[in-house]
């Protein structure tokens, strides 16, 4: 099959979409080329949970271009609905990490951020109104170090989280509420706190 540069355009407009999307998580190159090895302090795990977030976003985002190419933003909903989550716990295996994406205003009930997580969100949200940095925050809990790095909407996202029949088309909102009865994720503007990325770390040094 040929494609028309309009199509190829489309591809490279998604594809840059996906890779910004997420905050302040760094998108540097020579940064993400190799995990950073968990420190005592805060920088390096902060890094660390980076590094797997970075990388946990990137792989999901190959199969979400797969799937928008192929079906739409039809294609975008379904694939979501069976394989983000097996592919994010995919990823938490090869990483040696806990990876969890959760949200305020989840889709998947399963991403419903808990009180710790949504003060996180309540407090990016306050920032992003102040015009303030979205800085990636750790902390120590029951002897892991958890990371948390929000996640920002942006043009692309707006197919599938923006306001109902006008950003978000009717046959992909009718694909969401099919699979989604209880969907929350809707009525999003671009550069909205969408939810955040959670990165569980051992402790350096823990048995």
């Amino acid at each position: 099959m040929k494609f028309t540069t309009i199509t190829i355009g489309i591809f490279l407009f998604v594809a840059i979409a996906i890779i910004s999307c997420g905050g302040n998580i760094s998108t540097n190159p020579e940064e993400e080329k190799k995990p950073v090895t968990p420190l005592q302090d805060k920088e390096g795990y902060l890094k660390t949970g980076k590094y797997i977030a970075m990388q946990t976003k990137g792989n999901l985002g190959k199969y979400l271009i797969q799937a928008l190419g192929s079906m739409g933003s039809e294609g975008a909903v379904e694939f979501c609905n069976t394989r983000a989550i097996p592919i994010t716990d995919s990823m938490a295996i090869a990483l040696s990490a806990s990876i969890e994406r959760v949200s305020d205003k989840p889709r998947n009930p399963s991403n419903q951020a808990n009180e710790s997580e949504l003060e996180y969100i309540r407090k990016w949200k306050e920032a992003k109104e102040l015009g303030e940095a979205l800085a990636p925050e750790v902390m120590e809990i029951d002897g892991k170090v958890v990371g948390y790095y929000p996640i920002v909407t942006n043009q692309m996202c707006m197919q599938c989280h923006g306001a109902p029949k006008k950003e978000i088309n009717a046959a992909t909102l009718a694909k969401i509420n099919t699979l989604y009865p209880t969907d929350k994720a809707t009525g999003y503007s671009i550069e909205e706190i969408r939810g955040l990325f959670v990165v569980g770390m051992d402790k350096k040094g823990a048995k």
